[in-house]
């Protein structure tokens, strides 16, 4: 076999230019034998390219051309190849040629599937939601790339900052000394857009990160790095729409290419409309075709070719990067038969591989969010492949329990967590839920909860103990607060210390205030002990009915462990009359509070403290 071809030590999707004016790609830009997806289209790009006449050379009898579609746009050639399973790894040769000329002549690189697999998180994990743009700049250099057309502005909310995938490389053992095990990285794709594309939301290139951010070779770099301290690294990604400088936005190969005929028509957001069993035809097309903004179009599921397209770079990127998870972003306004297949497709592929989807209905519930999660046994009969879903309905309903407690009638403090971990029994599984108080789309918890410091205890507590896999966003253990406005600029703010100059620093603890280094202590505390507690990752959950007087409780419990939460909502001490607990503290003699070190005998009832919480490890 002729040695190895080097296809870019980055892997970029074939960029080479022809001309001033031509441009030639060809997506993906290599593949792996021993993969179940084997049958893969190549889209191929170039002025004219269709007028070309097309041929594979020097290829092996385990690769097989199976088809060459063309386009009403001339500039696009659609290849379908078949790899057997069995195939060697080796390069494959295409050519384009006009009249017998050579136009354009490149190698299609074939690997071997990492046969360990891919494994994704789990209970046992705690998330880290990173914004790249807002945490660490790593890499000055990377800040103002020319050929981009959106310049860094870092005293803009809306604006480039600077923060890279080498700052969150440079912060893994901070993550890690915190308690975390897994990063949940908003999306890192290159986004060239004119303004406000720091958030990563209108993807321009599929096949790339974005320069400001680091390379390709560099995120594989990250995920290894990360694996080496036991962190997993979880890839935001969005299927439902690009960017609107795309190329292929700009230059459609069909005219179906974009939803809409590429003309801007807003979704409704209705998003029941999806569930509805009396929704019409319109409605359900009117959400779902319809497009976030002017500057995402809604690129269109039902056209075979983009479904492809989009199904390949996924599994492109779980074999390439490393990744052990995937958030699927907007996950209902996808068409959901093709989330379906991709979905599927990832589970195929990737049997312990685990992808969330995001569902932020305007009135969440358990009805609506387990609709999308596997195993859900639907009215309609769909049937999902999605491991989980972020429990917004928990998120909410917890945040309507305990903010602003002293306005409410305390008979229904914390009835509605309660109520809505109570139809736990409509999904599937809601052990591998991901559950959090708030991310990059919401008000900071923070903010949210009044800078009620004992309230932000409950909250940490509370998605730390509860059924689900937790998730937190960054700077909530050091209070980052919305304090430059109550929208996503304002939310996605720079975590001090991650520029060189910052008169704060979040991690060394430089400028924090004394309730800050408090609060770090406390998650720290808290996650760490988390990571020791299986019975916290996979134990059961049976929850009593919160008491008129502002006490919620509950149990996480196995064979052999046993640990109790209780919150007081009230500003004042109550006792905990532990006769209503008999049936499962009967067995145990005294409790350990993990947070405040203190033992109590379980023979005696006792105190609580106002506006507090226990968490109490039950010893035999």
């Amino acid at each position: 076999m002729r040695k190895f071809f080097t296809f870019f030590s980055a892997l970029f999707s074939i960029c080479i230019f022809i001309s001033q004016d031509s441009i030639f790609r060809v997506e993906p830009p290599n593949w792996w034998a021993g993969m179940v997806h084997n049958e893969i289209q190549l889209l191929c790009y170039a002025n004219n390219l269709a007028n070309c006449d097309f041929k594979i050379s020097q290829i092996h009898n385990d690769v097989h051309l199976k088809a060459i579609t063309k386009t009403s746009n001339p500039n696009y050639v659609f290849i379908d190849i078949e790899i057997s399973n069995n195939a060697d790894p080796q390069n494959i040769n295409l050519e384009f040629s006009k009249n017998g000329d050579l136009f354009k002549s490149f190698d299609f690189p074939i690997y071997k599937k990492d046969s360990s697999g891919r494994n994704g998180f789990n209970q046992k994990d705690v998330l880290y939601l990173i914004t790249p743009d807002r945490f660490v700049n790593g890499n000055s250099e990377n800040d103002d790339i020319p050929h981009l057309k959106e310049r860094p502005e870092r005293e803009n909310i809306w604006g480039r900052h600077g923060g890279d995938i080498e700052g969150i490389i440079q912060s893994l053992d901070y993550i890690s000394e915190m308690g975390f095990t897994a990063i949940w990285i908003n999306p890192l794709l290159e986004n060239d857009m004119k303004k406000s594309s720091y958030h990563g939301y209108s993807t321009t290139d599929y096949y790339k990160i974005d320069p400001r951010f680091g390379t390709n070779t560099l995120y594989k770099t990250l995920c290894s790095d990360a694996k080496e301290k036991n962190i997993k690294i979880v890839m935001d990604m969005i299927t439902n729409h690009s960017g609107s400088e795309h190329w292929f936005v700009k230059d459609p190969p069909t005219n179906d290419w974009i939803n809409f005929e590429g003309k801007y028509t807003q979704t409704s957001h209705a998003h029941y409309s999806v569930q509805d069993p009396y929704a019409s035809k319109y409605d359900k097309k009117a959400f779902v075709d319809g497009w976030f903004v002017e500057t995402m179009p809604d690129l269109n599921h039902s056209n075979k070719m983009m479904a492809n397209y989009l199904i390949q770079n996924t599994l492109w990127w779980i074999e390439y990067s490393g990744i052990s998870g995937i958030r699927m972003d907007t996950y209902p306004y996808n068409d959901k038969e093709f989330i379906n297949d991709w979905s599927c497709a990832v589970k195929k592929e990737y049997p312990n591989f685990v992808s969330v989807g995001e569902e932020f209905p305007k009135f969440p519930h358990a009805a609506t969010l387990s609709y999308w999660q596997e195993g859900k046994k639907n009215y309609d009969n769909y049937s999902s492949c999605l491991p989980s879903v972020l429990d917004i309905a928990l998120m909410k309903s917890f945040i309507n329990s305990i903010k602003d407690l002293e306005e409410k009638d305390q008979w229904k403090t914390w009835q509605e967590v309660y109520y809505m971990l109570s139809n736990d029994f409509l999904y599937p599984d809601p052990y591998k839920l991901v559950v959090f108080p708030d991310n990059h789309d919401t008000k900071r918890i923070f903010s949210t909860l009044n800078e009620d410091f004992n309230k932000f205890k409950m909250t940490m507590v509370f998605f730390s103990t509860i059924r689900g896999i937790p998730h937190f966003y960054y700077g909530d253990e050091i209070l980052m607060t919305n304090n430059k406005g109550n929208n996503d600029g304002g939310t996605r703010s720079d975590f001090p210390g991650g520029w060189k100059g910052d008169k704060i620093n979040g991690f060394n603890g430089k400028g924090l205030t004394q309730q800050q280094k408090e609060a770090q202590e406390f998650v720290k505390k808290l996650l760490n002990w988390r990571k020791t507690k299986n019975v916290i990752h996979y134990g059961k959950l049976m929850q009593f009915t919160p008491y008129s007087n502002g006490i919620y409780s509950y149990f996480r419990y196995d064979e052999n462990d046993a640990v109790m939460v209780i919150f007081n909502s009230k500003d004042k001490s109550e006792i905990i009359q532990l006769d209503r607990y008999e049936e499962i503290i009967s067995e145990y003699k005294s409790a350990f509070d993990i947070l405040e070190e203190k033992q109590y005998i379980l023979k005696n009832n006792f105190e609580i403290k106002p506006n507090s919480v226990l968490v109490l490890e039950l010893k035999k």
